[in-house]
C-alpha cells in the first residue's frame, strides 16, 4: 500500500504527524516519537513574549541605571514557566534535528512582524525543515476591523516567505468572516500549507474567588467535524498543502480527513493518552481499511469527499443545515 503523500513540499512516507506537544520537549522524547511512526515532527511553539520578556530581563540587568518601570515585565509571561528560552528552543531544535531522520517542523507564535521575521529566520539557520506560524490572537479591539487583522496577517505571511527559504505553514483557527476566501489569499501571499485548525483554550470563572481560570482541555473526536467540512471546502481550491489537526483519534477519523483533503493528519491528544506507538498502530489499522475497500494508494483516496467530488457537495453547504433542522422529530 503507497501511503506518500507531500506536504509543504516535503515527501513523506505516510500522512501521520506528531503534532506540537511536549512528547518533542527532549530528543529522547522525539526519538520515541521518530520510532513510533511519526512521519514528521513539529515541536512546539516559541512565543514571541518569552523573545520579549528575555529581552527585557537581559535590559533590566543591564541598564538598570535606566529610566525604565519594572510594572512592564508583569506584560510578560514568567520565563521559569516557559519549558525554552529563546535560546533554549534553538538549540533543542539542533539537537532533535541531529538525532532524528525525519522532518522536524518548529511553530512560531508571533504578534509583530519584527518577532516573526526575526525568529523565523534563526528557525531556519538552527535547521528546521518548515515552520509553522500559528495565529493564535483573540481580538479584543472594537476599533479593529475583520479585513485590517487579516491584512496585517497576510502581509506577515508575505513578510516571512520573503525572509527564509523553508516552507512555511499557517495554523488558523476557524474564526474568520470568510475562511475560504482568506485561505486562498494566504495561499496567494506563499503559505506553503494550511493548518486545521488551532484550538482556543477558554477561560472560566471562579465565582468563589472571583478569577478568571485557565486549563488545557485534550481534544475529543467531535472537534474533528468542524475540521472535515473545511478541509473539504478548501480541498482542491488553495494551492498548498492541508493539514488537519484537532480530533483525530482513530484510523478512521484519519480516513475522513484524507477523503476531504488533507494531506497530513497531525497528532496530539491521542499520543499523549496512548503514547508514540499508537501511530504506528492507527497507520496499520488505515492500511487494512483502505484494503478492505480497494484502495491501492493514498492519492487514490485523497480528497475523494471534498466539496468538488463529493456526491452531495450540498451537505457541506445550508441545504444540510435545513434538513437537518426540519427532520428533527420529538419523541413520544
Amino acid at each position: 500500500m503507497d501511503l506518500g503523500t507531500t506536504y509543504l513540499g516535503l515527501d513523506l512516507p505516510h500522512p501521520f504527524v506528531a503534532g506540537a506537544s511536549p512528547l518533542s520537549d527532549s530528543v529522547d522524547r522525539a526519538r520515541r516519537l521518530e520510532d513510533g511512526g511519526a512521519a514528521a515532527i513539529v515541536l512546539r511553539s516559541l512565543f514571541e513574549e518569552q523573545i520579549d520578556a528575555e529581552a527585557l530581563a537581559h535590559h533590566f540587568a543591564t541598564e538598570s541605571h535606566a529610566h525604565s518601570s519594572a510594572e512592564a515585565a508583569g506584560w510578560f509571561p514568567d520565563i521559569d514557566d516557559c519549558i525554552f528560552g529563546p535560546d533554549e528552543y534553538l538549540e533543542h531544535l539542533r539537537r532533535v534535528k541531529e538525532a532524528v531522520s525525519v522532518p522536524v517542523i518548529a511553530s512560531l507564535n508571533g504578534r509583530t512582524l519584527g518577532g516573526w521575521l526575526r525568529y523565523a529566520q534563526e528557525l531556519e539557520r538552527a535547521g528546521a525543515s518548515a515552520l509553522e506560524l500559528n495565529l493564535f490572537e483573540v481580538e479584543t479591539d472594537p476599533e479593529e476591523g475583520a479585513e485590517e487583522i487579516e491584512e496585517r496577517q497576510v502581509e506577515m505571511v508575505e513578510e516571512v516567505k520573503r525572509a527564509v527559504r523553508i516552507p512555511i505553514a499557517v495554523k488558523l483557527s476557524p474564526f474568520y468572516t470568510s475562511l475560504a476566501h482568506f485561505g486562498a489569499r494566504l495561499a496567494a501571499a506563499g503559505a506553503d500549507g494550511l493548518i486545521l485548525f488551532n484550538r482556543f483554550y477558554e477561560t472560566d470563572i471562579d465565582v468563589d474567588e472571583l478569577e478568571v481560570r485557565t486549563h488545557l482541555e485534550l481534544s475529543q473526536p467531535d472537534e474533528l467535524l468542524l475540521r472535515l467540512r473545511w478541509l473539504a471546502v478548501l480541498s482542491g481550491r488553495v494551492d498548498c498543502s492541508l493539514a488537519v489537526t484537532g480530533g483525530v483519534h482513530t484510523a478512521r477519523d484519519a480516513a475522513k480527513a484524507l477523503l476531504c483533503g488533507a494531506d497530513a493528519v497531525q497528532m496530539v491528544s491521542v499520543l499523549l493518552h496512548h503514547g508514540p506507538q499508537r501511530l504506528q498502530e492507527t497507520r496499520d489499522r488505515l492500511v487494512s481499511w483502505m484494503q478492505e475497500r480497494g484502495y491501492e494508494s493514498l492519492a487514490q483516496m485523497r480528497g475523494a469527499m471534498n466539496l468538488t467530488r463529493a456526491p452531495d457537495p450540498k451537505a457541506f453547504a445550508r441545504a444540510n443545515y435545513m434538513r437537518v433542522l426540519q427532520t428533527w422529530r420529538m419523541g413520544t
